[in-house]
């Protein structure tokens, strides 16, 4: 974690910085696809009428988001990606927000 900042992230690889792609210009970019991949199966999913397909559909969407999730830990592992810290403060306020919306249901969420 880098001091004086809520940045969590890992030293970075270094990789050379010319007009050519790179691993990490690679890495990224096969990012952006596998979250937009895994945006539209999950609409595909929300859509899909017919239950073999569904099935078929949710498989794919997993082994896409495991994808998505194996890049991303890469990245981070590389100091290519850094995510924020939250304030707890800040957790507190979602969590108590959220869990307030459970008495607006028509059914209780345990």
């Amino acid at each position: 974690m880098n001091s004086g900042s809520n940045k969590i992230q890992n030293p970075e690889t270094n990789v050379p910085k010319t007009p050519q792609m790179n691993e990490r210009d690679f890495l990224n970019d096969q990012l952006a696809t596998e979250k937009y991949m895994t945006a539209s199966y999950s609409t595909a999913l929300n859509e899909a009428s017919n239950q073999a397909l569904y099935q078929d559909l949710a498989t794919i969407f997993k082994e896409t988001q495991d994808c998505q999730r194996n890049l991303y830990n890469l990245m981070f592992q590389n100091g290519w990606y850094a995510v924020e810290q939250a304030q707890q403060q800040k957790v507190q306020q979602t969590y108590q927000q959220f869990n307030g919306y459970k008495s607006q249901l028509p059914y209780t969420v345990q």
